[in-house]
């Protein structure tokens, strides 16, 4: 009998695609490495030699995914793949809803505040506000961090958290979760409270604000008008 189409086929050696596994291992391999990486350190982490991995380096480096240092010729992974996430349109649209309310809240609190979403097992911060004060925390977009945090806890569907951030010293994450229609966490806010002479706002006040804003934006995604 044969085979459903629309059915996708099973698992199996026998659709393997050896020079798009080359490639995957490769972006997996740099993507987990902090330096550049050269060819041969390249085939030997990958299990394979120099003239295996030549070809697909080269397509990986034009099409953006890679990028090559032109004086060591160490490879390195690009944010070609970060820049494809936020094109999908689900992604986006959340940091469109979001940025307005948290530049808002940003400014109420005098505290910087950034948006992340579960990343397979891991948090990825997709947008961030800087504080508006003269001294302030901030978290790079793209940078990822362990599910592990209070973040991570709220993203998994804990309710709100304040809590002492494991990572950084004198830091307290206020995370307010954002849900869909059906209730289901779909981002969570955060703000890295910095309690400094510069933090005039007590930290209760930042706890309500963020719950507010986090609401909000929730709100704004369940397509309710602002």
């Amino acid at each position: 009998m044969p085979r459903d189409p629309e059915v996708p086929p099973a698992p199996d050696t026998a659709y393997a695609v050896p020079a798009l596994e080359k490639g995957l291992d490769i972006l997996e391999l740099l993507a987990d490495t902090a330096g550049g990486l050269g060819q041969t350190e390249i085939a030997e982490a990958t299990g394979r030699s120099v003239g295996q991995i030549f070809r697909v380096l080269g397509v990986l480096e034009r099409r953006g995914y890679v990028v090559r240092d032109r004086q060591s010729g160490l490879y390195s992974f690009s944010m070609m793949t970060f820049d494809l996430a936020h094109r999908h349109p689900p992604l986006r649209g959340l940091i469109m809803l979001a940025t307005t309310p948290m530049r808002e809240l940003s400014d109420r609190v005098r505290q910087s505040c950034n948006l992340s979403v579960l990343d397979a097992a891991r948090v990825r911060v997709i947008a961030q506000v800087e504080s508006p004060a003269d001294f302030g925390y901030r978290v790079r977009v793209g940078a990822v961090f362990p599910l592990e945090t209070a973040t991570g806890e709220v993203l998994e569907g804990a309710a709100a958290l304040t809590r002492a951030d494991p990572l950084q010293a004198g830091i307290t994450d206020v995370v307010a979760p954002i849900v869909d229609a059906r209730g289901v966490t779909r981002a969570a806010l955060t703000v890295p409270y910095v309690a400094t002479t510069f933090s005039g706002i007590p930290v209760d006040e930042v706890v309500a604000a963020a719950e507010d804003t986090a609401s909000e934006i929730s709100r704004l995604l369940q397509g309710e008008p602002r």
